[in-house]
């Protein structure tokens, strides 16, 4: 398939690309759709993390119907829980974020997130990078994660960073990881009274003990949300605005995707080939500009080839 084709068929097209991703990752017509993909890129990607139940899908259900009011096409991916009996998404996409299943313009796919620890499956980068290229905005919702779960870093352009109110996870602020990687963190449910504030100034001083000194760092807003009301919605979308003029700014973008693209590489290699195998390797190069994934077959070719 090619995006063309993709892009007339519409989401029967995407979910039809998405199973062949799947189950031929390593096809070559698959990985020319990605390196197409890759160069075509016109979405910004948002990242929704944090703890289970934390309100993550009810906050994605609000981007997306401001998003749509304002004609922007919205692709959701939905990392879920694994079943344990059959490996696949143990909730799913009607059930972890509320769209209208008759808007051509929104598409949203649960993916399981297996064996995996950092938040993601092993299929979001592909799935990104696919939808990046057909819609306005991709929102990349993980499975709830702890402090040290951080893949989403690795995929989103921004990462939104989700606290509950009276939840007891003060004390996790404090520890490195989690902390590290949000680029706005919001509580929701923020209409919950004295707990509500209580956990922003939590966040807030979590914030700025994490605070590196990094000159022209972008400084994290924290902001409450409440999604069911409404409420701070708006301001949570003015300042992801604000944050991807930030990132257009002194070629960050271009920077930190491929950033990304490099440390994907890497992990990819890793787990088709164990740490002996990238070792064989070497540190593996990715030029400026070019797709990951083309230079994932081409390096597997070469380690597959090599003596042992």
């Amino acid at each position: 398939m090619t995006l063309e084709e993709i892009r007339k068929e519409g989401k029967a097209g995407l979910a039809r690309a998405l199973a062949l991703l799947e189950r031929k990752p390593e096809d070559a017509k698959n990985v020319a759709l990605l390196d197409e993909a890759y160069r075509a890129s016109q979405a910004r990607v948002i990242g929704l993390t944090g703890p289970p139940g934390v309100g993550k899908s009810t906050l994605a259900g609000a981007l997306i119907g401001r998003l749509r009011a304002a004609g922007q096409s919205v692709a959701v991916i939905a990392v879920d829980p694994s079943s344990r009996r059959s490996g696949g998404a143990l909730l799913g996409d009607r059930t972890r974020v509320a769209t209208d299943p008759t808007d051509d313009q929104v598409f949203v796919r649960s993916m399981a997130a297996r064996d995996r620890l950092g938040g993601l499956a092993e299929l979001t980068l592909a799935a990104m990078v696919l939808m990046r290229a057909l819609y306005d905005v991709v929102l990349v919702e993980t499975v709830g994660v702890g402090q040290s779960e951080t893949d989403v870093a690795e995929v989103a352009d921004s990462v939104v960073f989700c606290v509950q109110p009276g939840s007891g996870d003060a004390l996790q602020f404090m520890k490195a990881g989690i902390m590290e990687i949000p680029d706005v963190a919001v509580v929701t449910k923020s209409d919950s009274g004295p707990n509500a504030r209580k956990a922003l100034a939590d966040l807030k001083g979590a914030l700025s003990l994490a605070d590196d000194g990094v000159e022209d760092a972008w400084p994290v807003e924290v902001l409450g949300v409440s999604a069911q009301s409404g409420d701070g919605v708006d301001s949570l979308l003015a300042v992801l605005v604000k944050h991807w003029e930030w990132l257009n700014e002194s070629s960050r973008l271009t920077r930190r995707r491929e950033s990304q693209a490099r440390q994907w590489l890497v992990e990819a290699l890793r787990e088709r080939f164990g740490r002996e195998g990238l070792r064989r390797l070497g540190l593996p190069d990715l030029p400026v500009g070019a797709s990951p994934f083309g230079r994932l077959a081409e390096l597997s070719a070469k380690v597959r080839s090599a003596p042992v």
